[in-house]
Protein backbone atom coordinates (compact mmCIF):
# COMPACT_ATOMS: atom_id res chain seq x y z
CA UNK A 1 0.00 0.00 0.00
CA UNK A 2 1.40 3.43 -0.95
CA UNK A 3 1.84 6.45 1.84
CA UNK A 4 -0.93 8.31 -0.41
CA UNK A 5 -3.29 5.73 -0.53
CA UNK A 6 -2.83 5.40 3.38
CA UNK A 7 -2.76 9.23 4.21
CA UNK A 8 -6.44 9.04 1.95
CA UNK A 9 -8.40 6.42 4.02
CA UNK A 10 -7.09 7.90 7.25
CA UNK A 11 -8.50 11.27 6.33
CA UNK A 12 -12.06 9.51 5.50
CA UNK A 13 -11.54 8.22 9.19
CA UNK A 14 -10.80 11.01 11.35
CA UNK A 15 -13.64 12.71 9.49
CA UNK A 16 -15.84 10.02 10.57
CA UNK A 17 -14.48 9.67 13.73
CA UNK A 18 -13.56 5.67 13.98
CA UNK A 19 -12.66 3.19 11.49
CA UNK A 20 -14.66 0.10 10.10
CA UNK A 21 -14.16 -2.75 8.94
CA UNK A 22 -14.32 -1.64 5.40
CA UNK A 23 -11.73 0.70 6.03
CA UNK A 24 -9.15 -1.74 6.77
CA UNK A 25 -10.70 -4.02 3.49
CA UNK A 26 -10.32 -0.78 1.33
CA UNK A 27 -6.48 0.33 2.34
CA UNK A 28 -5.67 -3.65 2.48
CA UNK A 29 -7.18 -4.13 -1.11
CA UNK A 30 -9.34 -6.85 -0.28
CA UNK A 31 -13.20 -7.12 0.76
CA UNK A 32 -14.67 -7.26 3.89
CA UNK A 33 -15.05 -10.70 4.50
CA UNK A 34 -11.51 -11.74 3.75
CA UNK A 35 -10.65 -8.94 6.33
CA UNK A 36 -13.76 -10.89 8.63
CA UNK A 37 -11.94 -14.04 7.81
CA UNK A 38 -8.67 -13.07 8.66
CA UNK A 39 -9.90 -11.40 12.48
CA UNK A 40 -11.47 -14.63 13.42
CA UNK A 41 -8.62 -16.62 12.05
CA UNK A 42 -11.59 -19.07 9.94
CA UNK A 43 -10.64 -20.19 6.48
CA UNK A 44 -7.60 -19.95 3.99
CA UNK A 45 -6.13 -16.79 3.64
CA UNK A 46 -2.99 -16.41 1.64
CA UNK A 47 0.09 -15.11 3.92
CA UNK A 48 0.46 -12.10 1.78
CA UNK A 49 -3.19 -11.13 2.29
CA UNK A 50 -3.05 -11.38 5.99
CA UNK A 51 0.19 -9.57 5.99
CA UNK A 52 -1.72 -6.93 3.75
CA UNK A 53 -4.95 -6.91 6.49
CA UNK A 54 -2.60 -6.55 9.41
CA UNK A 55 -0.60 -3.80 7.85
CA UNK A 56 -3.86 -2.04 7.13
CA UNK A 57 -5.63 -2.59 10.71
CA UNK A 58 -2.34 -0.98 11.90
CA UNK A 59 -2.12 1.77 9.91
CA UNK A 60 -5.96 2.55 11.05
CA UNK A 61 -5.10 1.78 14.66
CA UNK A 62 -8.61 -0.33 14.13
CA UNK A 63 -9.72 -2.51 16.84
CA UNK A 64 -12.94 -4.18 16.18
CA UNK A 65 -16.49 -3.94 17.81
CA UNK A 66 -15.98 -5.54 21.15
CA UNK A 67 -19.89 -5.66 21.53
CA UNK A 68 -20.27 -7.17 17.91
CA UNK A 69 -17.80 -9.77 18.70
CA UNK A 70 -19.68 -10.61 22.02
CA UNK A 71 -22.91 -10.98 20.16
CA UNK A 72 -21.26 -13.06 17.71
CA UNK A 73 -19.67 -15.49 20.92
CA UNK A 74 -15.93 -14.63 20.22
CA UNK A 75 -14.88 -13.89 24.02
CA UNK A 76 -11.55 -12.98 24.21
CA UNK A 77 -8.93 -15.70 24.59
CA UNK A 78 -6.23 -16.34 26.63
CA UNK A 79 -2.98 -17.54 25.40
CA UNK A 80 0.35 -18.07 27.05
CA UNK A 81 3.77 -17.53 25.09
CA UNK A 82 6.47 -18.57 26.82
CA UNK A 83 10.37 -18.23 25.35
CA UNK A 84 13.83 -19.01 25.55
CA UNK A 85 15.27 -17.98 22.26
CA UNK A 86 19.65 -16.77 21.85
CA UNK A 87 18.89 -15.26 18.45
CA UNK A 88 17.40 -11.72 19.50
CA UNK A 89 16.46 -11.48 15.59
CA UNK A 90 15.12 -14.75 15.53
CA UNK A 91 12.51 -13.42 18.68
CA UNK A 92 11.68 -9.85 16.96
CA UNK A 93 10.46 -11.85 13.89
CA UNK A 94 8.40 -13.77 16.16
CA UNK A 95 6.75 -10.96 17.68
CA UNK A 96 6.05 -9.30 15.21
CA UNK A 97 3.80 -11.80 13.70
CA UNK A 98 2.48 -13.22 17.21
CA UNK A 99 1.29 -9.46 18.23
CA UNK A 100 -0.29 -8.47 14.76
CA UNK A 101 -2.42 -11.79 14.91
CA UNK A 102 -3.21 -11.48 18.52
CA UNK A 103 -4.90 -8.29 17.78
CA UNK A 104 -6.70 -9.67 14.74
CA UNK A 105 -8.24 -12.31 16.63
CA UNK A 106 -9.07 -10.60 19.83
CA UNK A 107 -6.51 -12.63 21.87
CA UNK A 108 -4.99 -11.64 25.58
CA UNK A 109 -1.24 -12.13 25.55
CA UNK A 110 0.39 -13.17 28.57
CA UNK A 111 4.43 -13.41 27.92
CA UNK A 112 6.82 -14.91 30.28
CA UNK A 113 10.21 -15.87 29.84
CA UNK A 114 11.62 -18.76 30.55
CA UNK A 115 15.62 -20.00 30.63
CA UNK A 116 16.09 -22.86 29.08
CA UNK A 117 17.03 -25.65 31.46
CA UNK A 118 16.00 -23.44 34.73
CA UNK A 119 12.46 -24.58 36.47
CA UNK A 120 10.64 -24.94 33.24
CA UNK A 121 7.84 -26.85 34.23
CA UNK A 122 7.70 -24.63 37.17
CA UNK A 123 7.28 -21.37 34.79
CA UNK A 124 5.23 -23.01 32.43
CA UNK A 125 2.26 -23.83 35.54
CA UNK A 126 2.73 -20.13 37.05
CA UNK A 127 1.95 -18.88 33.26
CA UNK A 128 -1.08 -21.44 32.87
CA UNK A 129 -2.57 -20.15 36.47
CA UNK A 130 -3.53 -16.91 34.92
CA UNK A 131 -6.84 -19.17 33.53
CA UNK A 132 -5.08 -19.57 30.27
CA UNK A 133 -7.03 -21.05 27.06
CA UNK A 134 -3.85 -22.26 25.50
CA UNK A 135 -0.38 -21.48 24.83
CA UNK A 136 2.29 -21.32 22.21
CA UNK A 137 5.86 -22.50 22.30
CA UNK A 138 8.80 -21.66 20.57
CA UNK A 139 12.19 -23.00 20.13
CA UNK A 140 13.72 -24.01 22.17
CA UNK A 141 11.16 -24.72 24.73
CA UNK A 142 8.89 -26.57 21.84
CA UNK A 143 11.38 -29.32 22.92
CA UNK A 144 11.14 -29.56 26.29
CA UNK A 145 9.92 -32.56 27.79
CA UNK A 146 9.25 -31.01 31.09
CA UNK A 147 7.32 -27.89 29.56
CA UNK A 148 5.44 -30.76 26.88
CA UNK A 149 4.34 -32.40 30.33
CA UNK A 150 3.25 -29.41 32.54
CA UNK A 151 0.98 -28.50 29.38
CA UNK A 152 -0.57 -31.93 29.16
CA UNK A 153 -0.60 -31.94 33.18
CA UNK A 154 -3.27 -28.74 32.96
CA UNK A 155 -4.88 -30.01 29.56
CA UNK A 156 -4.88 -26.96 27.89
CA UNK A 157 -4.74 -27.03 23.98
CA UNK A 158 -0.54 -25.89 23.07
CA UNK A 159 1.55 -25.52 19.60
CA UNK A 160 4.68 -25.78 19.16
CA UNK A 161 6.54 -23.33 16.44
CA UNK A 162 9.38 -24.43 14.42
CA UNK A 163 9.95 -27.67 16.10
CA UNK A 164 11.88 -30.45 14.43
CA UNK A 165 9.88 -33.66 15.26
CA UNK A 166 6.31 -32.36 16.69
CA UNK A 167 4.35 -34.41 19.68
CA UNK A 168 0.91 -35.78 18.24
CA UNK A 169 -0.66 -34.21 21.01
CA UNK A 170 -0.05 -30.53 20.38
CA UNK A 171 -0.54 -28.70 17.54
CA UNK A 172 2.28 -27.35 15.20
CA UNK A 173 3.72 -25.05 12.61
CA UNK A 174 7.22 -25.79 11.50
CA UNK A 175 9.31 -25.89 8.17
CA UNK A 176 10.82 -29.29 6.77
CA UNK A 177 14.14 -28.21 8.46
CA UNK A 178 15.58 -31.29 6.82
CA UNK A 179 14.96 -30.84 3.20
CA UNK A 180 15.77 -26.82 4.04
CA UNK A 181 19.49 -27.59 4.87
CA UNK A 182 19.64 -29.93 1.88
CA UNK A 183 18.29 -27.95 -0.68
CA UNK A 184 21.42 -25.29 0.41
CA UNK A 185 24.16 -27.58 0.83
CA UNK A 186 23.26 -28.81 -2.89
CA UNK A 187 22.67 -25.04 -4.04
CA UNK A 188 26.79 -24.99 -2.48
CA UNK A 189 27.54 -27.85 -4.01
CA UNK A 190 26.12 -27.16 -7.50
CA UNK A 191 28.19 -23.87 -7.30
CA UNK A 192 31.39 -26.06 -7.17
CA UNK A 193 32.34 -26.44 -3.38
CA UNK A 194 33.66 -29.47 -2.57
CA UNK A 195 34.74 -28.31 1.63
CA UNK A 196 31.70 -26.60 2.90
CA UNK A 197 32.08 -25.95 6.86
CA UNK A 198 28.56 -26.68 8.56
CA UNK A 199 27.82 -25.02 12.16
CA UNK A 200 24.89 -26.79 13.71
CA UNK A 201 22.31 -25.21 15.66
CA UNK A 202 22.11 -25.66 20.04
CA UNK A 203 21.96 -28.93 20.50
CA UNK A 204 18.74 -28.57 22.98
CA UNK A 205 16.55 -28.22 19.59
CA UNK A 206 15.45 -31.24 17.39
CA UNK A 207 15.90 -29.06 14.56
CA UNK A 208 19.62 -28.44 14.87
CA UNK A 209 20.10 -32.40 14.21
CA UNK A 210 17.44 -32.45 11.00
CA UNK A 211 19.53 -29.24 9.47
CA UNK A 212 22.60 -31.27 10.09
CA UNK A 213 20.94 -34.31 8.59
CA UNK A 214 19.94 -32.25 5.66
CA UNK A 215 23.54 -31.36 5.08
CA UNK A 216 25.28 -34.51 5.53
CA UNK A 217 22.58 -36.23 3.02
CA UNK A 218 23.30 -33.72 0.51
CA UNK A 219 27.19 -33.81 1.19
CA UNK A 220 27.06 -37.72 0.52
CA UNK A 221 24.57 -37.94 -2.15
CA UNK A 222 26.59 -35.69 -4.00
CA UNK A 223 29.92 -36.72 -3.28
CA UNK A 224 31.74 -33.80 -1.62
CA UNK A 225 34.25 -33.71 1.65
CA UNK A 226 32.82 -35.41 4.35
CA UNK A 227 35.20 -34.93 7.02
CA UNK A 228 34.57 -35.04 10.11
CA UNK A 229 36.54 -31.55 10.77
CA UNK A 230 33.90 -29.75 8.57
CA UNK A 231 31.18 -29.86 11.32
CA UNK A 232 31.70 -27.45 14.12
CA UNK A 233 29.37 -27.23 17.09
CA UNK A 234 27.65 -23.96 17.40
CA UNK A 235 24.80 -22.24 20.14
CA UNK A 236 22.46 -20.07 17.64
CA UNK A 237 24.48 -17.40 19.11
CA UNK A 238 26.65 -14.59 17.16
CA UNK A 239 29.41 -15.58 19.60
CA UNK A 240 29.24 -18.90 18.77
CA UNK A 241 29.52 -18.06 15.45
CA UNK A 242 32.43 -16.55 16.15
CA UNK A 243 34.20 -19.41 17.43
CA UNK A 244 33.21 -21.65 15.27
CA UNK A 245 33.95 -19.51 11.90
CA UNK A 246 38.00 -19.10 13.59
CA UNK A 247 38.05 -23.02 14.26
CA UNK A 248 36.80 -24.03 10.69
CA UNK A 249 39.15 -20.96 8.97
CA UNK A 250 42.16 -21.99 10.58
CA UNK A 251 41.96 -25.28 9.47
CA UNK A 252 45.29 -26.87 7.08
CA UNK A 253 42.77 -26.90 4.42
CA UNK A 254 40.56 -24.49 5.02
CA UNK A 255 36.48 -24.82 3.49
CA UNK A 256 35.45 -22.69 0.86
CA UNK A 257 31.97 -21.92 1.93
CA UNK A 258 30.70 -21.92 5.58
CA UNK A 259 26.56 -23.17 5.78
CA UNK A 260 25.50 -22.07 9.17
CA UNK A 261 22.28 -23.01 10.89
CA UNK A 262 20.76 -19.18 11.77
CA UNK A 263 21.99 -15.78 10.35
CA UNK A 264 23.52 -14.76 13.44
CA UNK A 265 25.96 -17.65 13.38
CA UNK A 266 26.41 -16.74 9.61
CA UNK A 267 26.78 -13.38 9.92
CA UNK A 268 29.31 -13.80 12.80
CA UNK A 269 31.10 -16.15 9.88
CA UNK A 270 31.28 -13.36 7.36
CA UNK A 271 32.77 -11.14 10.19
CA UNK A 272 36.33 -13.76 10.87
CA UNK A 273 36.66 -13.49 7.50
CA UNK A 274 37.00 -10.05 6.85
CA UNK A 275 38.85 -9.90 10.05
CA UNK A 276 41.32 -12.44 8.43
CA UNK A 277 41.56 -9.90 4.86
CA UNK A 278 39.21 -12.90 3.05
CA UNK A 279 36.41 -11.26 0.81
CA UNK A 280 32.68 -12.45 0.53
CA UNK A 281 32.02 -14.19 -1.71
CA UNK A 282 35.70 -13.99 -3.54
CA UNK A 283 37.62 -16.02 -1.00
CA UNK A 284 34.59 -17.80 1.17
CA UNK A 285 30.93 -18.05 0.89
CA UNK A 286 28.90 -17.96 3.53
CA UNK A 287 25.30 -18.66 3.71
CA UNK A 288 22.67 -18.69 6.89
CA UNK A 289 19.16 -20.05 8.06
CA UNK A 290 16.10 -18.30 9.09
CA UNK A 291 16.10 -14.74 6.70
CA UNK A 292 15.84 -12.36 9.86
CA UNK A 293 16.41 -8.75 9.16
CA UNK A 294 20.19 -9.62 10.31
CA UNK A 295 20.99 -10.90 6.58
CA UNK A 296 19.78 -7.76 4.94
CA UNK A 297 21.91 -5.37 7.23
CA UNK A 298 25.56 -6.85 7.57
CA UNK A 299 27.44 -6.71 4.11
CA UNK A 300 26.97 -8.30 1.85
CA UNK A 301 23.70 -9.51 2.44
CA UNK A 302 23.23 -13.13 3.01
CA UNK A 303 22.21 -15.64 0.65
CA UNK A 304 19.81 -18.22 3.42
CA UNK A 305 16.84 -19.87 4.00
CA UNK A 306 13.86 -18.07 4.30
CA UNK A 307 11.70 -19.37 7.40
CA UNK A 308 8.53 -17.61 7.54
CA UNK A 309 9.20 -16.91 11.44
CA UNK A 310 6.14 -13.96 11.30
CA UNK A 311 4.03 -15.86 9.34
CA UNK A 312 4.39 -19.01 11.17
CA UNK A 313 3.91 -17.28 14.52
CA UNK A 314 0.41 -15.79 13.15
CA UNK A 315 -0.15 -18.91 11.72
CA UNK A 316 0.22 -20.23 15.33
CA UNK A 317 -2.38 -18.06 17.09
CA UNK A 318 -5.12 -19.16 14.44
CA UNK A 319 -4.95 -22.55 14.82
CA UNK A 320 -4.67 -22.26 18.27
CA UNK A 321 -7.82 -19.45 17.80
CA UNK A 322 -9.71 -22.43 15.87
CA UNK A 323 -9.06 -25.01 18.57
CA UNK A 324 -9.94 -22.92 21.79
CA UNK A 325 -13.36 -22.05 19.83
CA UNK A 326 -14.51 -25.52 18.63
CA UNK A 327 -13.36 -26.59 22.13
CA UNK A 328 -15.62 -24.05 23.77
CA UNK A 329 -18.90 -25.08 21.18
CA UNK A 330 -18.13 -28.63 22.49
CA UNK A 331 -16.72 -29.96 19.10
CA UNK A 332 -14.05 -32.56 18.72
CA UNK A 333 -10.74 -30.57 18.01
CA UNK A 334 -7.76 -32.50 17.09
CA UNK A 335 -4.46 -30.67 17.15
CA UNK A 336 -3.25 -29.04 13.87
CA UNK A 337 -0.30 -30.19 12.23
CA UNK A 338 1.28 -27.14 9.86
CA UNK A 339 3.93 -27.72 7.02
CA UNK A 340 5.13 -24.24 5.50
CA UNK A 341 7.21 -23.47 2.76
CA UNK A 342 10.86 -22.39 2.90
CA UNK A 343 12.60 -20.79 0.39
CA UNK A 344 16.40 -20.33 -0.75
CA UNK A 345 16.91 -16.95 -1.08
CA UNK A 346 20.30 -15.85 -2.79
CA UNK A 347 21.56 -12.77 -2.13
CA UNK A 348 25.46 -11.68 -2.07
CA UNK A 349 27.45 -13.46 -0.03
CA UNK A 350 27.40 -16.70 -2.30
CA UNK A 351 29.83 -17.43 -5.53
CA UNK A 352 31.75 -19.86 -6.78
CA UNK A 353 35.27 -20.72 -5.41
CA UNK A 354 37.61 -18.42 -6.67
CA UNK A 355 40.05 -20.33 -9.30
CA UNK A 356 43.30 -18.14 -8.47
CA UNK A 357 46.27 -18.59 -11.08
CA UNK A 358 49.96 -19.82 -9.42
CA UNK A 359 52.06 -17.04 -8.24
CA UNK A 360 54.55 -16.52 -9.90
CA UNK A 361 58.04 -17.33 -8.58
CA UNK A 362 60.80 -14.22 -8.67
CA UNK A 363 63.44 -14.52 -11.45
CA UNK A 364 66.72 -15.95 -10.40
CA UNK A 365 69.06 -13.65 -9.88
CA UNK A 366 71.48 -12.28 -12.76
CA UNK A 367 68.50 -13.56 -15.35
CA UNK A 368 66.92 -11.29 -17.31
CA UNK A 369 63.07 -11.51 -18.99
CA UNK A 370 63.42 -11.75 -22.82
Amino acid sequence: MTKAKVESVQEEVERRGQPTMADVAKLAGVSAMTVSRVMNGKGLVRDSTRRKVAEAVAALNYTPNQEARNLAGSKPIRVGFLYSNPSAAYLSEFLVGLLSQSGLNNVQLFVEKCEAGEHEAEQTRRLVDNGLDGIILPPPLCDSEEVLAAIAEANIPAVVVACGLPDSHVGAVSIDDYQAAYAMTRHLVNLGHHRIGFVVGHPNQTASARRLEGYRAAIAELGADASPELVVQGMFTYRSGLDAAEHLLALEERPTAIFASNDDMAAAAVAVAHRLGLDVPGDLTVTGFDDTALATTIWPELTTVRQPIAGMAREAVQSLVRRVRALREGEAAEPEQVRMDFELVRRQSDAAPRTRPSALLPLAAGKRAG
